[in-house]
């Protein structure tokens, strides 16, 4: 009888465990695959979200300069949340961003010069665009995707490698 218990119950629980984990908002996924090659390279999102990418990776950090996509992108299979912005986001919210990376191991903030929102965090495979800095979806993405989500390589450094801008 307990067997039988068993093997009903499990597909139960399972079941509650899934719906348990909700999606952000908004957040669009995509199926890019990586490896490493050098040299400047085409991406079909903006920023970025996965895709072949340079042998060094980014080293995690605030930068008041674009980077170079080819360096993140290794850091976001790496595990990295990369929060870009337009370089005409207002001061007090570039400061909010710059605030989220406090204390983070793999985390980029920079300015991103082609993307079409104000605000975009990007992980491996995942991105969210948004209007405004302060939008709580931020944290929730950050807590969800730094080290976490589809990142072939989660646990990976995020320092010692390239700190170089455009």
């Amino acid at each position: 009888m307990k067997k039988r218990w068993m093997v009903v119950l499990l597909p139960l629980v399972l079941a509650a465990c899934s719906q348990g984990e909700k999606e952000i908002e908004g957040v669009k996924s995509f199926e890019n695959k990586g490896e490493h090659q050098e040299g400047q390279l085409k991406y079909a999102q903006t920023p970025p979200t996965g895709g072949t990418h340079n042998p060094a990776w980014q080293n995690c950090g605030v930068y008041d300069r674009a980077l170079y996509n080819e360096y993140a992108v290794h850091s976001l299979e790496h595990g990295a949340v990369w929060i870009t912005y337009q370089s005409s986001l207002a001061g007090d919210q570039v400061a909010q961003l710059k605030q989220l990376a406090d204390g983070r191991t793999h985390t980029l903030v920079s300015p991103h010069e082609s993307q079409q929102s104000p605000v975009v965090v990007t992980a491996w495979n995942k991105q969210l665009a948004l209007n405004d800095a302060s939008d709580p979806r931020i944290k929730t993405f950050l807590a969800k995707y730094e080290q976490g989500g589809d990142a072939p390589e989660i646990g990976a450094s995020c320092s010692g490698a390239y700190n170089g801008t455009v």
